[in-house]
């Protein structure tokens, strides 16, 4: 009995310290994609609007409008992220 009791407080032991790393793996990882993915987005927003102004050129002003705002919108999801993930770490 004391056996079992010593063996089940080890792997509580160890489990404890094992999901306390992948926590920290998965908050770094949730950081990294979370900078990739905006970047990505925002890289996809700008092609977009250089091929919008392209074709339209004479409401450049309104697309170059549209894209501003949705980029901040996107990095500040992606700042968002960014944060809650730090404060996991």
């Amino acid at each position: 009995m004391v056996l079992l009791t010593a063996l089940l407080q080890t792997v509580g032991t160890l489990l404890q310290v094992s999901a306390d790393g992948l926590g920290s793996f998965g908050a770094a990882l949730g950081i990294g994609l979370a900078a990739i993915s905006a970047g990505y987005g925002i890289g996809k927003i700008g092609i977009a609007t250089m091929e919008g102004i392209s074709r339209q050129p004479e409401s450049a002003s309104d697309i170059r409008m549209n894209m501003i705002i949705s980029a901040a919108l996107i990095e500040g999801v992606a700042l968002f992220a960014v944060v809650v993930c730090g404060f996991i770490l």
